[in-house]
Parts: C-alpha cells; sequence; structure tokens
C-alpha cells in the first residue's frame, strides 16, 4: 500500500446565479456533450444540472463504471482506454454528439480542448464549442506568433527573440545581444517540456539541441525562441471573460507560483499586488483577449519580475483552467455557468464595476504518486479512501474518484483538487492544512 501524494488548492462558488432563472432554462442550450473525464467532467455536470441542461458524458473502456459516467444524464462508449483511440477521437465524439441531439459540446481542459481544429470541426458539425473561437486558439498556440501578436497590442512581453530565424549561430547572437541568463522555450510548448535555461555562450549550443529534441518529441515541432530569464519570479495569471458582443471583464489574478517540475502545485487567489497593479495587469489581460477577438473563458498568464515590479506576458490558455476554482470562491461566481450562457448568446452576467474579492482562497493538487519512487504516478485500485468533509464555502472539494475506483496508466495521475477559503490568507491556509490532515486515499499496486 501507498499512501496518495497530495497537494494543495477555495470556497465553493455556486452561489447566485441569474442564468438558473426560467428565462434562462426556456432559452439555454438544452444540452451539453462533456468530451472530457474525470473531476473536471464532474464539475461541469453538476454545473450544467443545476441550471436544468441536459448531460452527456462520454467514456472508455476502463472508464465505464466512473463518477462522470455515473452523473450524466446519458453516457456512451467512445472506444478503448488509450486517450488517442477514446478521448482524443473527435470522430467518435461528434458521431454520439449527433445521436444524441446535443446542442454543445464542453471540452474540459487536457485532451482536445485547445485543438484548433476540433473547434473547427463542431462548428463545421453545427456543434456549438464551449470555448474560443479557432482563430484565438491557433493565435494563442503558437508562443512566437502570440507575443508578436501581444506586441501590436501594447501588452508587455518578455525582451527576447521570437521570430522565424531557427539558425543556432543566429539564436547564439540574440542571446549575446539579450543578456545571460536566458531561456529557450518550444514555440508550441507547454508544460515546462522543451524549455532550457542558458548561463552562457559555452553551453548554449548544448541547451539548444536538448530543447529542439524535447520539443520536437512532444509537439511535433523543434522550433524555439529565446528570452530573457527572469531569475526572481511569481507566476500571475488573470482570469479573463469575453462574449460575442465584444464584452470583457477580468476576475482578477491567481498565483500560481508554488510548482514542481514546471507544473502547478499550489494556486491561490489573489495575490499581494496592489490594487493599482491589479487594474493595470487585468487591463493588460483584457487587451490581450481583445487583440484575438477572444470569447468565453480564458487566462493570460503573466511573469512577475519581483526585483523590478514589472510584468511580462507568457502565454494565453484558451480554455478553463484546472484552478477555476479558486476564481470561483472569491468572486462568488460560477464560471461554467457563465461558459454555458456566453455560449448560448448571452451577454457576460456582470460588468467590471460589478465584480468584487471576497477574502482569499487556495487550491491543492491531489495526485496519486509514490513518495517512495521520486513521486511518479501511482496506479492501481483505491482500496480506502477518507475525503475531507466539505464546507459549503469554505472547504470544496472536486474529485473524480470514489473508493474502489481504478488509477490507471492511460490518464493523469492528478484525482482531485481540495479548495478553501477564509477571510484572509491565514484563515484560508489554516483551513487547508486542517482538511489536508482528513484527507486520506490507500492505493494497492
Amino acid at each position: 500500500f501507498f499512501f496518495l501524494m497530495i497537494r494543495r488548492p477555495p470556497r465553493s462558488t455556486q452561489s447566485r446565479s441569474s442564468a438558473a432563472s426560467d428565462v434562462y432554462k426556456r432559452q439555454l442550450i438544452h444540452k451539453v456533450l462533456v468530451a472530457n473525464r474525470g473531476e473536471i467532467a464532474c464539475r461541469i455536470i453538476r454545473t450544467a444540472k443545476r441550471m436544468g441542461v441536459r448531460t452527456v458524458s462520454v467514456y472508455s473502456d476502463i472508464d465505464r463504471y466512473s463518477k462522470h459516467v455515473e452523473l450524466a444524464d446519458e453516457a456512451y462508449h467512445i472506444g478503448p482506454s488509450p486517450s488517442s483511440q477514446s478521448y482524443l477521437n473527435s470522430n467518435k465524439i461528434l458521431e454520439v454528439a449527433h445521436d444524441t441531439k446535443s446542442k454543445a459540446l464542453h471540452p474540459g481542459f487536457g485532451f482536445l480542448s485547445e485543438n484548433a481544429e476540433f473547434a473547427d470541426q463542431c462548428d463545421r458539425e453545427k456543434i456549438i464549442f464551449i470555448g474560443p473561437p479557432s482563430s484565438a486558439i491557433r493565435s494563442m498556440g503558437s508562443k512566437s506568433e502570440s507575443k508578436n501578436i501581444m506586441i501590436k497590442a501594447n501588452v508587455p512581453v518578455v525582451p527576447g527573440y521570437h521570430g522565424e530565424n531557427q539558425d543556432k549561430e543566429f539564436l547564439l547572437e540574440q542571446a549575446r545581444k539579450i543578456g545571460y541568463p536566458v531561456l529557450i522555450k518550444a514555440v508550441s510548448g507547454g508544460g515546462g517540456k522543451g524549455m532550457k535555461i542558458v548561463h552562457n555562450d559555452g553551453e548554449f549550443f548544448d541547451q539548444l539541441e536538448s530543447a529542439k529534441r524535447e520539443s520536437l518529441k512532444s509537439f511535433r515541432d523543434d522550433r524555439v525562441l529565446v528570452e530573457k530569464f527572469i531569475q526572481k519570479p511569481r507566476h500571475i495569471e488573470i482570469q479573463v471573460f469575453g462574449d460575442k458582443f465584444q464584452n470583457y471583464v477580468y476576475l482578477f489574478e491567481r498565483d500560481c507560483s508554488i510548482q514542481r517540475r514546471h507544473q502547478k502545485v499550489i494556486e491561490e487567489a489573489p495575490s499581494n499586488i496592489s490594487p493599482e497593479l491589479r487594474q493595470k495587469i487585468g487591463q493588460s489581460a483584457i487587451d490581450a483577449a481583445r487583440a484575438v477577438n477572444y470569447y468565453n473563458a480564458g487566462t493570460v498568464e503573466f511573469i512577475f519580475d519581483t526585483e523590478t515590479n514589472e510584468y511580462y506576458f507568457m502565454e494565453m490558455n484558451t480554455r478553463l483552467q484546472v484552478e477555476h476554482p479558486v476564481t470561483e470562491m472569491i468572486t462568488k461566481q460560477d464560471l461554467v455557468e457563465w461558459q454555458l450562457l456566453v455560449a448560448s448568446g448571452y451577454k457576460l452576467p456582470l460588468r467590471q464595476e460589478d465584480l468584487k474579492i471576497y477574502g482569499h482562497a487556495v487550491e491543492a493538487r491531489v495526485y496519486s504518486e509514490n513518495p517512495y519512487n521520486n513521486f511518479l504516478p501511482c496506479t492501481g485500485p483505491i482500496s480506502f479512501l477518507r475525503d475531507p468533509q466539505q464546507q459549503e464555502g469554505y472547504v470544496r472539494l472536486e474529485t473524480g474518484v470514489r473508493e474502489k475506483d481504478q488509477i490507471s496508466i492511460y490518464y493523469d495521475p492528478m484525482i482531485s483538487k481540495l479548495i478553501t477559503w477564509g477571510e484572509d490568507r491565514s484563515e484560508a491556509m489554516l483551513r487547508m492544512q486542517n482538511a489536508l490532515e482528513q484527507y486520506l486515499s490507500l492505493i494497492h499496486i
């Protein structure tokens, strides 16, 4: 037996919702297919049901008896366990959408959520893709193109080279101009893949080749960019929302600086930046969204230099983020509800001046990992599970597993997210500590 490795995260939102009124029920999308699995599928289904929207789940062989299958109004098998044959099988997923007369499709995060071709396919087949337009996904999917767009939109970007010339001698010269240390990053990258820090000329070519190999393997694209490496950074991201009427708001910031292997572990909201800086960086995020005619939920990620108090655009995630609950907790809004409203053709529920910050929220990501084997993913049946006691508005658990469920080799090892809220950061952290102490899982391997 091995203990489940737990990592940290805010106060439950599901509060007020003008969208749940009868008039919305009559006009909303009547049925949505959730093209995902696990905790995010369960989370989307919960809001859809509260709004009176029928839900359709899809599942692979190994997910036949999963929680998201049980929660949905309908569920359909889409293929074998490997994601390439199931949750990435766009043709089969859309076939189910048509067969069930689902008017819309929610991709969640991961899998097909940032696939521009899939968004186009949905559009061609008259299925509403609950997300941004495919053009925005494409523009923001390329680190170099997105940064060139941001420069034109007067959004600050990290000093560096974002062009097409990939000659190694040319890139070395650019690194010298920028000044060491520099960061070599995959143009199509994410999650820390294809990312290398270089401190001097002597290690530049080796790190360049390493970054290119990793990028080619992960993204089938070996192009890189070279940027100034911020040595004392914080990762600050802004939740933005747009509708199809060119209305935009930002729902404040999240601090995602606690990471491991370039992956977020703990997220919290808000950060401790000043109100003036919050407004400034929020406006930059709106400018970024407007530059690509964005609508629906998006997150603009910035790197914040603690030595200079300057912030720089890193990328835009064109989907609902894993860490969206902390934003929900401090704003008392349901972001999935907002997504469904915008996808149904409604204007944003609130204006910027209507949005307020309430308290502080923290999220911990909970992973199935083996602490005795370098925290590598741990698979097998969950032989024992004790969830922390949830308390609406204070302790929230987003989970996709139950006792006796199987943790498989096929999908991400993140199985849940624990979120706590407090009047201030100290209270939220204390509540998180208490909730984590209640949380216990054993996996039999």
